[in-house]
């Protein structure tokens, strides 16, 4: 067994990071909004109706009912920083979030790879859209506004997400700009742009026949409006300016169809895009980092190998 993959069995499977060695530090927790939780959500939203009610973890480590949204700090190998930060977004279909499998799992490889990670705990559907728009906007403004005091590089902040996550990793790199994910706050004024993005089996879509409807559904409430659906199926928002970009999918994947990795992939390449793509035969949707998958078991090292490639994990000296 490869050494990555022995630490990852290693962690626990409940709390959103690993146990801590008597005497460390706890892990740093970042609110992302200490001003105050922006007000804005979906009318139909239960946030809307003010019955949210308390935060749920479960057992298992998914997390729902979000109403404070937070960054969670998991530092880089200490003999290895690079520079690099990636915004994880875990997946969970905007119903909750798999914190452990999609966040606290691929801190602890993306450690070893020399890479500061931000575990997002963002709004999901109790408050619709705008909200995790606004949440992950917020995230790449605030690490690229104290990069120095975290020690990375402003220009090597990246997003990462599984599933829903992946399509939230994907609004970042598309509507970074958007009105949408703007709150008045003085942050507002620092760049929201990944400058790279890794999307594992994403929602893309949020139209037929690829859309996964209960993305959608949760996102965007029972009826969305044409303008608002053709403004989230991401793959139609994609410019020149959205960043460089690694899919992973699976053929086999019933659950979010690869026809949305196709999709994005797709309008990567007709804006000129830098991207790459891989479909592997075996595995299903949700396959984080599982052994005996054949060929998609070793996503990680083709994710290694295109972060290696676009000079993303070669050690810099930050200012």
């Amino acid at each position: 067994m490869n050494p990555t993959r022995r630490l990852l069995t290693l962690l626990p499977l409940a709390g959103m990071l690993p146990a801590l060695a008597p005497g460390a530090a706890a892990p740093l927790v970042l609110p992302l909004w200490p001003e105050g939780v922006p007000a804005a959500r979906r009318a139909d939203a239960p946030a809307a109706r003010g019955d949210l009610g308390p935060e749920r973890v479960e057992a298992s480590g998914s997390i729902s009912n979000v109403s404070v949204p937070t960054l969670t700090v998991v530092p880089p190998a200490v003999d290895r920083p690079n520079g690099t930060a990636v915004i994880l977004c875990p997946g969970g279909g905007y119903r909750v979030l798999s914190a452990n499998r999609e966040g606290t799992q691929y801190a602890a490889w993306l450690s070893t790879l020399g890479i500061t990670t931000f575990i997002l705990k963002s709004r999901l559907q109790e408050w619709g859209h705008p909200a995790p728009l606004q949440d992950v906007l917020r995230a790449v403004r605030l690490v690229r506004s104290r990069a120095v005091e975290f020690g990375v590089d402003p220009k090597r902040i990246g997003v990462m997400g599984s599933s829903a996550g992946g399509h939230l990793a994907a609004s970042a790199s598309t509507l970074f700009d958007h009105a949408d994910g703007r709150t008045g706050a003085a942050l507002d004024d620092t760049s929201a742009r990944p400058d790279f993005a890794v999307l594992v089996y994403p929602v893309i879509a949020m139209t037929a026949p690829a859309a996964h409807a209960g993305s959608r559904r949760a996102l965007l409430g029972n009826t969305p409006s044409p303008a608002l659906l053709t403004q989230m199926s991401v793959e139609q928002q994609v410019t020149a300016a959205t960043p460089p970009t690694l899919l992973l999918h699976t053929q086999g994947d019933k659950t979010v169809p690869v026809q949305n990795s196709l999709l994005y992939f797709d309008a990567l390449t007709r804006a000129g895009v830098p991207a790459e793509l891989y479909v592997f035969e075996q595995g299903g949707h949700g396959i984080a980092m599982r052994d005996g998958l054949g060929n998609a078991s070793a996503w990680p090292r083709r994710a290694e190998d295109w972060l290696r490639q676009r000079g993303l994990l070669t050690q810099e000296s930050v200012r």
